[in-house]
């Protein structure tokens, strides 16, 4: 954890001395979701521990990248049809989040957005994931990046950790679903002077950014829905 978050306060801080070298920050850690448990119809013990990204922060050159690996590794989630056939799981959603990514000149990457019920047996789940609280931050006029958020669904009650996007051992049985949200980036310089091109072009794919201060939106998010 320190490894990654020392050096972003110090970016975020030279970012007016050296705007043309840095950028908006990204997502942070890796988002680490581990459940562990016991099959019940082959009767083996189990550990499915997946990684998933975040928005890269926007430059003065560039957007942020969507659904980037920790910028200090190179985990990736592995295909989730594997996950399906390995381990007694479902994905009912892989997506892009939609609004996830901070505005800007250059906005935010995407994070994403998946949910995963457990199909039989019993099971406990522990997260380890970053910015639960506040988004990535923007820079010089750029906004904020939008914060993990988890939910647990258990027997029509919602759940959500009291870390926010940190837990452990958080019991699971057949049906429970676990709602995950990853960060956007932080937005790079005002939305107002995003190029004519960028905004088309993000008109075309369907991406949005969000502005959280006016609720506004910049931008459309093209679901990419990966299971059922």
């Amino acid at each position: 954890m320190r490894n990654i978050r020392g050096p972003y306060p110090v970016f975020l801080a030279l970012a007016e001395a050296l705007p043309e070298r840095l950028f908006a920050a990204p997502a942070g850690t890796s988002g680490n979701l581990a459940i562990g448990g016991t099959d019940p119809e082959t009767g083996s013990n189990f550990v499915m521990y997946i990684v998933t990204g975040g928005g890269y922060g926007g430059s003065m050159e560039f957007d942020g990248i969507s659904n980037g690996c920790s910028t200090i590794g190179i985990a990736k989630t592995p295909p989730i049809e594997i996950l399906e056939q390995r381990f007694p799981v479902l994905f009912k959603e892989f997506a892009i989040a939609e609004d996830s990514a901070g505005a800007g000149m250059h906005r935010g990457g995407f994070g994403v957005r998946y949910s995963v019920a457990l199909r039989r047996g019993e099971a406990r789940a522990s997260f380890v994931m970053d910015h639960g609280r506040v988004g990535p931050p923007g820079v010089l006029g750029g906004e904020a990046g939008q914060p993990n958020r988890i939910e647990i669904r258990q027997g029509g009650k919602i759940f959500v950790p009291v870390h926010l996007s940190k837990d452990q051992d958080i019991q699971l049985r057949a049906g429970d679903l676990i709602n995950v949200q990853t960060p956007g980036g932080g937005g790079y310089g005002s939305s107002s002077d995003r190029p004519a091109k960028l905004s088309a072009k993000d008109a075309k794919h369907g991406y949005r950014a969000f502005t959280p201060a006016s609720g506004a939106r910049a931008g459309s998010v093209a679901k990419l829905k990966a299971a059922e």
